[in-house]
């Protein structure tokens, strides 16, 4: 296949590509020019492309005519499938041809065509998935048509991937921000700010402003219901004198609104007239915001100032922005008023805006039943629950988000109540006969085609005209909420007392008398009527209460246009891309993409001189792209795929290997630990009794003779039983596992964990000997098969689920506090010391709180540590002091992939959130889970990468530490993991680069494998500080010897959470030095003027650790796990 020809003017469409995205706008006339040499491009790409296609089909067709002639039909399908691939092949042979998908794709996205654009993308990733990391401008470009596309998760992670191998790219600030937006929107609340914080770092050009990412950190303060730091950063916005008229109104209407709503704000009274003067104030400021009228009538029909509110939104009505959720509280308005044609006209407005919109259908249901049409009210509940039990499955089931879903919560339950009554009244309701009396109401069908009044109508199709073409064909929740919490988390415009009163209590007694004059048959009938409600329903028309910050952000770039609209091509290769494009000018699409060919030369078998001199040709016009410890062009980390056979219903539920301890012979056996190390979990049974260990020093009385005011995190949970996790309105199992935590001390918590216990002996003399038959039942080993009808039985039982306090996280590292209860676990054999030459983590060289110290956990039946990974796959130690038992479920680390994508299925973070798995839905997905009793004096041996969850079954104590076994396998799963929290924007509380130095300092390796891991992160250590260096240099930076203090903790950027090492960028920040790596260095000054560089190990040091670190060979077989 030829190279493509280009004309000349095409040259000037050569060098855009994705990076360009946000400053270049095409839908501007003064483009117009650029416009069209774009459009020409893309239609030559398109024919190339096509013709590319076509010659090597026709070629491998004809290669392959001869050899069909002869075959059956299934050998020529087979051979069909084998043509396809080999012309496949063949065109992903041409360098041209993949390049030019690549290039396609940019141009679309330029011209905002989404769809074309992610089509175009993904067809080259299909060529190259073995290497598309090295092509930064692609990832940058996909990330943002799958962020347009609003596929927010594929979004995350093609923008995690591209700041993890290039965080000085040159729109990592437009990929911070937008990752903070989606974050935000899935309830990652801590990531997110941690990317708006970022996104406010950079001094690149950038489509946003300062204020309007302020507005943005203020907001989500908001959605996490912290009032107090949000009211603070929106009066902090209004006393900017640069801040623009719509800004201002936005921070005026989330005032206003906050007011409205927040009880922690003032009086009542007080608080209304402040919501009032602050929505005023917004539409003094952008008087077309038909949002802030809205808002504004809700305000006044909360005070009873029924004919102002009607004012505003009738205004906000005309400003073509009235949306299902104006018409909403308008048809309140008017049902409260006596006024039933009038709100009916409303409602039905309202649900052919925003077929989803539940209040609407509710009220609906609520005006019909006070009519006495169980019919009608019947299809509109049916309509309203649907679209609850929709919504709370969406995104938004956060913990945070579920405290302020009570109201639908309610709403649900309420109408679930309403469907099983009406549907008893219509079965029993005789066939309606010519003389009955006449409808109050039209019925729901006539309603949804019979012409309303012409002002409604006119209103109507102007809102439905007025909304995104773009949003028809995505599904009614996916993009992220708008800057309304309350609104926009409820989605009920109306009060939720109002629905629950009128749902619940006045219209009960009405539906009672008017209910027999129904027909029985109506069940299925008005099954049919809602079908046909939801198919007549205009399904492009999406709301505008639902339109997302990701729309916000589109109005911030709409806003550069405006101010900006003489934009030209000439300036941005100049001022906006500025020399920052040179970074990623290796990438061109036309020039090809692979990387370069330097970094195939560092090896594990060069000296440090030699390392030294090949870093010496490196480009230092840039800063380092990318620092990784795992292989030389290794891909960006991700969960692994689960091990592809299939297993059978005993194979699901593993036996959990354990052995029984007789002696201390036993113990100090090197066969226990390879016993260990050879299972993803163990339980060693019977330790404490074989080492005689004392376990009494860590019973709750001698903890609070020895330090009463020590202290204790608590978390407060719900108590289930160990097969149960219900989401808190009671109607489904659910991963996301909930708990509050709060502080207290030792002696607090041992009157708690005492008093709980006499509750409970009181409760079960109250019960007698069935209730305690019942619950030894739950407990035991084989209730995994009596689940079921454990669950059956016990979900009567379920709303009145008690709370319980878990105290965790005590720590035990203060010799001076905790001698004794330190000394005694001396007795341990060396593997299972929390310290040992033996244990990684002993050569740290600082504490790490609950890794190389002991931490211990207080617990009342019911206590749970959810599901999760240890801290960078490390081992763990977990013995039962008692006096109770504790229930453990595990997974193989081979299948943590799987449960990563089972977290992801049911919107929880794997590494941030909460969860405690459904174990059907472990079985589903084929993977395996370990379950066991852990009883007093028991040891649990936690292998490295293994997936657990824990409840205590009984009143005990535990105590735990993390150890790191001199194996190849756990380096491997500690630096996998280093890596992919990277990825994740996740700190690592484990320096591995710190540790794999002292670790090269302080022993001998004759295990190959990990020689040439540790040997590897040395390699890629060095050879990153030594390029930083001759790049600070080159910036005329002076780099200062600082040294390292004994025991001094490992360094992290204050920015991002990575790990600095050896060279130290500080920069003095509220009165405090903080140290930044260089990436965020750079992003507060690319010149590095006003930052000190600090150096912690002399060159010289390095080097000779690096080749003093070297293979150890002994006589014997090393041992390699």
């Amino acid at each position: 296949m030829g190279q493509i020809s280009l004309d000349e003017d095409d040259c000037l469409v050569r060098e855009l590509d994705s990076r360009y995205y946000g400053f270049l706008d095409l839908s501007n006339q003064k483009n117009a020019e650029i416009r069209n040499l774009v459009q020409q491009t893309v239609t030559k790409l398109q024919n190339y492309i096509a013709n590319g296609h076509q010659n090597n089909a026709v070629t491998n067709v004809y290669d392959s005519s001869s050899r069909t002639d002869q075959k059956d039909d299934g050998d020529t399908k087979h051979l069909d499938t084998e043509t396809k691939e080999k012309a496949l092949v063949s065109v992903g042979d041409d360098e041209n041809y993949v390049n030019a998908l690549c290039k396609l794709g940019h141009l679309h996205l330029l011209l905002g065509e989404y769809s074309e654009a992610l089509s175009a993308y993904q067809k080259y990733l299909r060529f190259r998935e073995n290497s598309y990391w090295t092509n930064h401008t692609f990832m940058y470009g996909i990330g943002v048509a799958y962020f347009k596309l609003r596929c927010f998760k594929w979004a995350i992670k093609s923008f995690q991937e591209l700041l993890y191998l290039s965080p000085n790219f040159t729109c990592a600030n437009e990929v911070h921000l937008r990752l903070g937006l989606m974050l935000k929107h899935c309830g990652e609340y801590h990531i997110a700010l941690k990317h708006l914080q970022l996104a406010l770092l950079y001094t690149y050009p950038s489509t946003f402003s300062e204020l309007q990412v302020k507005f943005q950190i203020a907001h989500l303060y908001e959605t996490q219901n912290k009032h107090k730091a949000a009211k603070d950063g929106y009066e902090f916005l209004l006393k900017e004198k640069n801040i623009s008229l719509e800004l201002k109104a936005d921070v005026y209407r989330q005032l206003g609104w906050m007011y409205h709503c927040v009880e922690c704000l003032g009086e009542k009274k007080e608080r209304e007239t402040y919501a009032l003067n602050f929505l005023q104030k917004s539409i003094e400021a952008d008087p077309k915001s038909g949002q802030s009228l809205y808002l504004l009538g809700r305000c006044y029909a909360g005070i009873n100032k029924v004919h102002d509110a009607f004012l505003a939104y009738r205004n906000s009505v005309e400003k073509s922005e009235g949306n299902a959720d104006t018409w909403c509280s308008i048809g309140v308005l008017y049902q409260q008023q006596n006024q039933p044609t009038d709100a009916l006209q409303a409602y039905i407005c309202a649900v052919q805006l925003d077929k989803d919109h539940k209040a609407a259908w509710t009220n609906l249901g609520i005006l019909y039943e006070s009519c006495g049409q169980l019919r009608d009210a019947y299809a509109c509940y049916l309509n309203a629950t649907k679209q609850i039990s929709f919504q709370t499955s969406s995104l938004f089931r956060r913990k945070q988000v579920i405290r302020m879903k009570k109201d639908s919560i309610g709403l649900s339950k309420g109408l679930t109540q309403r469907i099983k009554f009406l549907e008893v009244q219509l079965s029993q309701a005789p066939l309606p006969s010519i003389t009955s009396k006449r409808r109050t109401l039209c019925s729901i069908e006539e309603a949804w085609n019979l012409p309303i009044s012409l002002e409604m109508n006119s209103r109507q199709q102007q809102t439905a005209q007025m909304l995104p073409r773009q949003m028809a064909k995505q599904s009614p929740v996916q993009g992220p909420p708008p800057p309304y919490p309350h609104s926009q988390l409820s989605q009920s415009p109306i009060p939720a007392k109002r629905i629950k009163e009128d749902g619940q209590q006045e219209l009960v007694q009405h539906n009672n008398q008017t209910a027999t004059q129904l027909n029985s048959n109506l069940m299925n009938i008005s099954e049919t009527l809602s079908q046909r409600n939801l198919i007549a329903m205009p399904g492009e028309n999406k709301k505008i209460s639902e339109q997302s910050v990701v729309d916000t952000f589109d109005d911030i770039s709409n806003d550069i246009y405006k101010q900006n609209e003489t934009i030209k091509l000439e300036r941005l290769s100049q001022d906006a891309i500025s020399n920052n494009l040179t970074e990623d000018s290796k990438h061109n699409e036309y020039n090809g993409d692979t990387s370069s060919d330097l970094t195939t030369s560092f090896k594990i078998q060069m000296d440090s001189k030699q390392l030294m001199s090949s870093v010496k040709l490196l480009p230092i016009d840039e800063p380092p792209v990318h620092f990784t410890i795992l292989q030389v062009n290794a891909p960006p980390p991700s969960p692994p795929d689960c091990p592809p056979q299939k297993l059978t219903r005993d194979q699901l539920l593993p036996p959990t290997p354990s052995v029984h301890l007789e002696n201390k012979k036993n113990a100090f056996s090197p066969q226990l630990q390879e016993f260990c190390l050879k299972h993803p979990i163990a339980v060693v049974r019977g330790l404490a009794g074989a080492l005689k260990l004392d376990l009494g020093l860590f019973s709750t009385k001698t903890l609070v003779e020895a330090n009463p005011e020590h202290s204790v995190e608590v978390r407060t949970q719900v108590h289930q039983s160990p097969d149960e996790n219900w989401d808190t309105s009671q109607g489904k199992r659910v991963w996301a596992c909930i708990s509050h935590r709060s502080h207290t001390t030792i002696a607090k918590y041992a009157q708690y964990q005492a008093s709980s216990f006499q509750d409970s002996l009181k409760d079960e003399s109250d019960k007698g000997f069935q209730g305690s038959q019942a619950m030894s039942d739950s407990d035991s080993k084989d209730s995994v098969s009596n689940s079921t009808n454990i669950v059956l039985k016990r979900k009567k039982n379920k709303i009145n689920s008690k709370m319980l306090r878990f105290g965790t996280n005590v720590d035990l590292s203060d010799e001076r506090k905790w001698k004794p209860q330190l000394t005694e676990l001396q007795k341990l054999p060396a593997f299972a010391r929390v310290i040992s030459a033996a244990n990684m983590l002993s050569h740290v060289g600082h504490v790490i709180l609950g890794m190389n110290t002991v931490q211990l956990y207080m617990k009342v039946p019911g206590s749970r540590t959810p599901g999760h990974q240890e801290n960078n796959n490390f081992c763990s130690i977990n013995i039962n002091i008692g006096p109770g038992d504790c229930e453990w479920f595990a997974v193989p680390d081979a299948y943590w992939g799987g449960v990563h994508n089972l977290c992801e299925k049911n919107n929880i973070s794997y590494l941030h959130g909460s969860w405690w798995p459904v174990l059907e839905d472990l079985y589903k997905e084929n993977i395996p889970v370990y379950r066991f009793i852990q009883k007093p004096g028991d040891l649990v041996w936690v292998n490295a990468g293994c997936v657990h969850w824990v409840q205590s079954v009984g009143w005990c104590n535990n105590i735990a530490w993390n150890v790191g076994p001199l194996t190849a396998r756990q380096y491997s799963l500690a630096i996998e993991r280093y890596e992919w929290n990277k990825v994740q924007a996740f700190k690592s509380i484990v320096p591995m680069v710190h540790l794999s130095w002292n670790l090269a300092r302080n022993i001998k390796v004759s295990d190959t494998k990990l020689f040439e891991l540790i040997k590897m992160c040395l390699l890629q250590t060095l050879k990153n500080v030594l390029h930083i260096q001759e790049y600070v240099k080159s910036k005329g930076v002076e780099i200062r010897f600082n040294g390292r203090g004994k025991n001094e903790a490992s360094h992290y950027c204050g920015q991002c959470e990575v790990e600095v090492f050896n060279v130290l960028f500080v920069k003095e920040q509220e009165k405090r030095h903080v140290v930044h790596c260089l990436s965020c260095a750079l992003k507060m000054s690319p010149s590095l003027q006003g930052i000190v560089c600090l150096e912690e190990y002399r060159l010289s040091e390095l080097q000779h650790v690096y080749d003093s670190f070297s293979l150890h060979r002994t006589q014997g077989l090393a041992y390699t796990q």
